[in-house]
């Protein structure tokens, strides 16, 4: 009994929530960080080969993508050790909720140092939130050459005349891939259809699709992660105006 009343309280002491979004967050920093770095190396293959003959009209796209990868480095440490930090609060909070207080006590400090943390996430989710939406301007480009591919193949089944007219197209500086001077900036017709058909576009399409998920994912860690601190704090700010220090 002994032994078994030992494992009860401490399955009891596990922070499930706060276990589940650091799983669920590290899951999504690996997915958003690792395919985003491949997504990015890709995509600079697919504009630089389909898209511009120049290379200086790409200059700035690359520098783009070189200072994005490095900042995705930066990234995957700070999620990893944010991670860990919102792991050990959580098993703080968790604690002091389950009123373990004979060799644990919940102080003032502690719970400044919860309301720190809540606070810090609050404004980490939102400004997640904005990277979420913005990781679908690549999938938005993606997927709008996609079916602009698709379209092109339904009328060279039905029109024999598609290869003579080019006026089916994707503009690649529309959405600030390049300058809008770049030559050609733009791919047409049939040869945009085969550019569809290459494994360099399915592979960056798939790529922004796994970074775009693993965005969401980092997103709803931190939302059941807000959640589960914010009512452990609560709890927390309950007890000690009941005179438990």
């Amino acid at each position: 009994m002994g032994f078994y009343d030992c494992c009860v309280r401490c399955m009891g002491a596990i922070p499930y929530p706060s276990l589940v979004a650091t799983l669920l967050w590290f899951a999504g920093a690996a997915l958003f960080c690792g395919a985003g770095h491949q997504a990015l190396d890709h995509t600079e293959v697919l504009v630089e080969t389909h898209f511009a003959r120049n290379p200086e009209d790409y200059v700035v796209m690359d520098s783009f993508i070189r200072y994005f990868q490095y900042v995705i480095y930066g990234l995957a440490s700070f999620f990893f050790l944010y991670g860990v930090f919102l792991l050990a609060e959580g098993f703080y909070s968790t604690s002091a909720v389950k009123q373990q207080f004979g060799e644990f006590r919940s102080t003032q400090c502690g719970r400044g140092l919860s309301l720190t943390f809540i606070i810090v996430t609050y404004i980490l989710a939102f400004i997640w939130l904005v990277v979420f939406a913005f990781s679908i301007i690549p999938l938005f480009f993606l997927f709008n050459m996609e079916q602009t591919c698709h379209n092109i193949n339904i009328l060279a089944e039905t029109t024999p005349s598609i290869n003579q007219h080019n006026w089916i197209c994707m503009d690649a500086r529309q959405y600030g891939l390049l300058p809008w001077n770049a030559m050609p900036g733009k791919s047409c017709g049939m040869t945009l259809a085969s550019i569809c058909k290459t494994s360099e576009f399915h592979v960056v399409y798939d790529l922004y699709i796994a970074a775009f998920a693993g965005a969401g994912v980092m997103l709803l860690a931190l939302f059941v992660y807000l959640v589960a601190t914010t009512y452990n704090y609560a709890v927390l700010r309950f007890l000690g105006r009941k005179g438990i220090r």
